[in-house]
């Protein structure tokens, strides 16, 4: 299934979802204006599609002893396509990466951290981050609030 091939009615069920996805399956087919048995068809066939990837809680970070949020901007030594996978693959060894993206421009990767105060964190960038063997460069930018979040996608 592609974008060309959602229906209102679809962007509509994709949209509720994303801003509560724990809804029953009832009361998104009432805000979707549909009845329920072809409303959990219509997300059945999105999440074969892989439009929808899944459902997650959002949690509340301080709340549970995550204090810091920071990004790091990551510049590897070599840019072969071997070291952009090995290093991509070293994100999914680090608890403290929640996200990760290869981008371009004057680095390669943009991490997402997240940790419980600044010395984890810090301990973290030299102990494991700057260590890895692809990396060259690590400039960080420590968050002062979030101001805006929303869902990933705008529909």
């Amino acid at each position: 299934m592609f974008r060309a091939e959602l229906d209102a009615i679809d962007i509509r069920i994709l949209k509720e979802l994303q801003a509560d996805g724990r809804m029953t399956n009832v009361e998104l087919a009432a805000r979707a204006g549909i009845s329920a048995p072809p409303c959990l068809r219509r997300v059945r066939k999105l999440e074969e599609a892989g439009i929808i990837e899944g459902y997650t809680a959002m949690l509340n970070a301080p709340a549970l002893g995550y204090d810091l949020v920071a990004f790091c901007m990551v510049g590897l030594k070599h840019q072969s396509e071997a070291n952009l996978k090995a290093f991509a693959a070293a994100t999914g060894e680090w608890p403290m990466v929640r996200q990760a993206w290869m981008v371009s421009g004057d680095s390669d990767f943009l991490l997402h951290c997240v940790a419980e105060n600044l010395t984890r964190f810090q301990d973290f960038v030299i102990e494991e981050l700057t260590a890895n063997q692809q990396v060259d460069t690590v400039r960080t930018m420590l968050t002062i609030r979030q101001v805006k979040k929303v869902g990933l996608v705008e529909l």
